[in-house]
């Protein structure tokens, strides 16, 4: 029998509910019809994307219009984030292969939110709205489409999911999304990758998938941003150096730490206020943190903080050169943590000190390098060059391509060594080597 008008308006609503789409539609009745701020319902980052919306004078039942921004834009866009997409091109690959059974779209954007890239499903079934939405030059930034996982990423820089009704505008309650940032060597925002389905929940957890590829093409993207810089992996246990779960820190050639990635700041406890020095961040010297590229082995460290990490180091020139190729060590051995002894360490210091060797090179013509050239890693750099052209004869153009540089490159390198007081017969004999070549 069906209660009085007067009864129903008394039954109090039920608190709790089965699902996550009654808890939304909840959220939603309270703060777009009631004005009451649904706390608890929804998660705080969507609250407040809620909220910025309004003060936008964005209305729920506005229609959500996908339009490309200019050409012009687009263009400008893809060549601003050139090394963005280089350090994503083969994990975004990786990432639509393994999302290839499902009807998931993968989506890069810039840090304005602007799609840079985005996969193409022809095969899937009718997915409407991100058939539309997943093209390159369109903006998904909250200012243009309301609330959505990657527009809460470009607008706090954290990492974000929002599912069907969580959307701001009605219109868009089919998708369901999981966006995470990508930041540069600066700290600041660099893009967002998300990951996006219509019509239906994720099958998997979503936000753990697209956080892992993210941190991968941030790692990578930091390296391609470091030349010049001595590079440090580092972790509590070397089973993860080489994945996304490794630390990583960018070292300058005068012993700053220049920048640290999430995993690097969460070991070191560092957050990067200023640009410390690598004695009060790892407790040890430049000139050690430099013997780690010539050791080629991962080794022990224990932090100011008191934590034992494994390291390895690996060091690339400013212009592009990468010198692991060219710089050989003696073989050491990676000391177990807690079981070093002091002979050993003495030995190995000595061994680091006087058995740096150039790869194939003649005995004879690689003097061994005093304290002094090891100072810093421009006079590592200038030192690398002087051998590698000794060992060339003084021909400029075998010593670029040993070098993986160009011939261009390598004049001004040695123009700019002349300039500041290196022996001019260097860059002589050079030139005149490379004449004759």
């Amino acid at each position: 029998m069906p209660q009085p008008a007067s009864h129903r308006a008394r039954t109090p609503q039920p608190l709790f509910f089965q699902t996550p789409d009654q808890r939304t539609a909840l959220a939603r009745e309270r703060f777009f019809e009631e004005g009451i701020r649904p706390s608890g319902l929804v998660a705080e980052s969507v609250l407040q994307s809620w909220l910025r919306c309004c003060s936008a004078r964005q209305q729920p039942r506005d229609a959500v219009s996908f339009e490309p921004v200019s050409r012009s834009r687009v263009h400008a866009s893809l060549s601003r984030n050139r090394q963005l997409l280089q350090a994503g091109n083969s994990e975004l690959g990786h990432m639509e292969a393994a999302l290839g059974g499902t009807d998931c779209r993968v989506l890069l954007t810039d840090a304005q939110g602007v799609i840079i890239h985005a996969t193409d499903l022809p095969q899937a079934r009718d997915q409407p709205l991100l058939r539309a939405a997943s093209r390159v030059g369109v903006n998904i930034a909250e200012s243009h489409v309301g609330t959505s996982a990657p527009g809460i990423v470009v607008r706090t820089g954290e990492a974000s999911t929002v599912a069907g009704g969580e959307h701001f505008h009605q219109c868009l309650q089919g998708l369901y999304c999981a966006a995470a940032p990508i930041h540069d060597i600066h700290g600041q925002l660099a893009g967002v990758l998300d990951v996006s389905v219509e019509g239906g929940r994720f099958p998997f957890d979503a936000a753990a998938v697209v956080g892992t590829y993210a941190t991968t093409i941030e790692n990578r993207l930091l390296q391609l941003q470091s030349t010049g810089q001595l590079l440090l992996h580092f972790q509590a246990s070397p089973t993860f150096l080489d994945t996304p779960l490794e630390a990583l820190a960018g070292i300058s050639p005068h012993g700053r730490v220049l920048w640290l990635n999430g995993a690097g700041r969460r070991l070191t406890g560092c957050h990067m206020e200023d640009q410390p020095t690598v004695d009060s961040v790892f407790g040890t010297s430049i000139e050690r943190l430099m013997d780690l590229h010539r050791q080629k082995r991962i080794q022990t460290l224990r932090l100011p903080n008191g934590l034992g990490v494994w390291i390895k180091g690996r060091l690339s020139g400013g212009d592009g050169a990468d010198f692991n190729h060219a710089v050989a060590v003696e073989g050491l051995r990676a000391p177990s943590p807690g079981t070093q002894d002091h002979a050993h360490t003495a030995h190995t210091a000595h061994t680091a000190a006087t058995a740096v060797a150039v790869v194939d090179a003649p005995a004879a013509v690689v003097p061994a390098p005093s304290p002094a050239t090891r100072a810093t890693l421009v006079d590592h750099s200038q030192r690398l060059i002087e051998v590698t052209l000794a060992e060339c004869g003084g021909n400029i153009a075998k010593a670029a391509r040993a070098l993986g540089v160009s011939r261009g490159m390598l004049y001004r390198r040695l123009q700019k060594s002349a300039s500041q007081h290196v022996p001019a017969s260097t860059l002589g004999e050079a030139q005149s080597g490379d004449a004759s070549a």
